[in-house]
């Protein structure tokens, strides 16, 4: 079967939460049921096919088309399956993820897997705010998967994350990496202020030299990590110059602290 196309027949005046169309919610029903599946729509609940052309019949693939922007809650908690998203896609895309694969080719809001727990997400353009943090007053962030973007991403990316890695080939805003307590940053392009703020562990690896290193973290000196190579090399599934630099990246300045934390988090910047 073709997969599952959801084409926007006009731009929406309002976001739209599209949590529901993952293959978890459509796998048992048919394209008859799909088509009048009701979607939250500001106060009102409207059905698929007013808002959606659809083509195809396979969940398992499902595909977003059109001015896509307004389009909230992509990949919400899904567990297996694909979703393209041919365009930009709203906030919340991936929140809760489990498993599966997001693929978007413009770029999205905020929030972008929030708490996910497994799962890959590739993000052609940049990333807003929060990007792989909690929800605001919950302290579990992103706790496993990978998401890598390969434009810049906004402010408070990898908050309270907890495990997995987010690659970003772009630049950062501040507060990269506040509150981790585990987990895999690497960027490289460059980063904002404020990096690390209240880190408890976790590794934030740096392509290039901060404009700024807090003063509670401590300067370790300079080091060769063999472990580098390897875990960039691990990336070789995405299309990234990381596995490329592996070599040049293994030598870094190492950082430790926050000290206002816990105090095992780093800080690793290429030293060449």
């Amino acid at each position: 079967m073709s997969a599952l196309t959801l084409t926007l027949k006009s731009p929406l005046a309002q976001r739209l939460d599209v949590s529901s169309l993952t293959f978890d919610h459509l796998k048992d029903l048919d394209i008859a049921a799909i088509k009048t599946k009701l979607l939250p729509l500001g106060n009102r609940s409207i059905p698929l096919q007013e808002l959606f052309s659809v083509e195809g019949q396979d969940p398992s693939e499902i595909v977003f088309r059109g001015k896509t922007h307004k389009l909230d809650k992509i990949g919400h908690g899904m567990t297996s399956g694909l979703i393209l998203i041919e365009g930009d896609a709203g906030s919340y895309l991936g929140m809760h993820m489990k498993g599966g694969e997001i693929r978007v080719k413009g770029s999205i809001d905020a929030y972008g897997a929030c708490e996910m727990r497994n799962g890959l997400i590739l993000i052609e353009g940049d990333a807003g705010d929060f990007l792989g943090a909690a929800l605001p007053g919950n302290k579990k962030g992103m706790a496993g998967g990978m998401v890598h973007v390969k434009g810049s991403i906004g402010a408070r990316a990898g908050d309270h994350m907890r495990r997995g890695a987010l690659i970003v080939d772009g630049d950062t805003g501040d507060y990269l990496g506040a509150r981790m307590t585990a987990g895999t940053i690497v960027v490289l392009g460059r980063t904002g202020r404020y990096l690390g703020f209240a880190m408890g562990r976790g590794t934030l690896l740096l392509a290039q030299p901060p404009q700024e290193i807090p003063p509670t973290f401590e300067d370790c000196g300079t080091h060769t990590l063999g472990f580098i190579p390897l875990l960039l090399k691990s990336f070789e599934v995405l299309n990234s110059p990381l596995p490329q630099m592996a070599e040049r990246m293994k030598r870094v300045r190492r950082y430790t602290g926050d000290a206002c934390g816990l105090g095992k988090g780093e800080i690793l910047v290429a030293a060449t």
